[in-house]
């Protein structure tokens, strides 16, 4: 099959072919149809995450058909299903975490494109528990970006309790998707973005933010909370500065750069910092539920999977509104209402 590979050696992907995975006991084979590019692929292959598995197959917003099952698969899956593939793949089930309904704090994990083949290829396995429906009414391409941005969106979402004034800081894959939840939850959206990124800016207010406007502007009214998807540690001591008493931030990335020291006094007044680590099988189940009854508007930058470096190259230089997806088999065509889409 053919698949884009990290060596460990270079950012560049080598594409190749490889040998066709086959499942094995309680997996899934899947004939990918497409996988999002997420900011988390980009650490990888910047080196800013350590001991990835080597050679690579990244991507881990993982969208296809079941091929075949393997020995033990119960009944939930189906040859023919389509199903995603996320970034928590495997839990020990054994762990003090995981003992405790904590799986995404688990001791001894894998995920999918960083320690487990991903979905940069025309095929991958994957372990059937961990696998989740996809809704209908969602084409491939639009349904990738759920299996990550919306799935650690939904998590940074649930974190901030019941605030109803809430920030984004980075309005890229996950902002876009959590906005619409947090809007329907009648919550009210501030959208702060790269100075000068007018188009994702544009973005926000389409989708019903409130205002939208730069990381270095201060809110325009005191903040409950702040979400911050944008791997900037400078951004932690601004959304402080903007939440108010009792008030959280949370940070939604699985790697940031480091956090500048600040005055106590930004912190005083019982407001808290917490950070989002994966997510929970049942974190997969109840934001599916979402995506189900709210159809979320998707905005994807779409590429062939032979272009992954120019998907990555984009993302990395900030040349991507909304959800940037590699296209791998035969699309889906049936799509939400207000799906947004480029073709590249």
């Amino acid at each position: 099959m053919r698949a884009m590979l990290y060596d460990g050696h270079s950012p560049t992907l080598r594409e190749a072919e490889v040998d066709d995975p086959v499942a094995g006991p309680g997996q899934l084979l899947i004939n990918i149809a497409a996988c999002g590019v997420c900011r988390t692929d980009l650490h990888i292959v910047d080196g800013e995450l350590a001991h990835p598995r080597l050679p690579l197959i990244p991507g881990h917003e993982v969208v296809g058909r079941v091929a075949a099952v393997g020995p033990g698969v119960e009944g939930y899956f189906s040859v023919g299903d389509r199903v995603g593939v996320p970034w928590m793949g495997r839990a020990c089930g054994n762990c003090q975490y995981c003992l405790r309904e904590q799986e995404n704090l688990c001791d001894a994990p894998a995920f999918t494109g960083y320690t487990l083949n991903g979905g940069y290829a025309e095929r991958i396995v994957a372990d059937s528990h961990f696998c989740l429906h996809i809704p209908y009414g969602y084409t491939d391409t639009d349904a990738a970006p759920l299996l990550c941005a919306g799935l650690i969106g939904y998590r940074a979402l649930c974190m901030a309790g019941r605030a109803k004034r809430l920030g984004i800081y980075g309005f890229g894959a996950a902002a876009h998707i959590v906005m619409q939840l947090a809007r329907r939850q009648r919550r009210t959206v501030f959208a702060f973005t790269r100075p000068g990124d007018i188009p994702a800016q544009q973005l926000a207010l389409c989708l019903g933010a409130e205002w939208a406007g730069s990381s270095e502007e201060r809110a325009p009214d005191e903040l409950d909370a702040a979400l911050i998807f944008a791997p900037v540690g400078e951004l932690v001591p601004m959304a402080l500065r903007s939440v108010c008493k009792g008030g959280v931030v949370v940070c939604g990335g699985i790697h940031m750069s480091d956090i500048p020291s600040f005055p106590y006094a930004l912190l005083w007044g019982e407001r808290r910092i917490v950070s989002v680590a994966n997510l929970t099988r049942s974190d997969g189940m109840a934001f599916m539920q979402h995506a189900s009854d709210v159809l979320f508007k998707i905005r994807t930058q779409v590429y062939p999977l032979a272009e992954a470096n120019r998907a990555l190259a984009d993302l990395r230089d900030g040349h991507v509104t909304g959800a940037a997806v590699l296209q791998v088999g035969q699309h889906n065509q049936f799509a939400a209402s207000g799906s947004l889409r480029a073709d590249h």
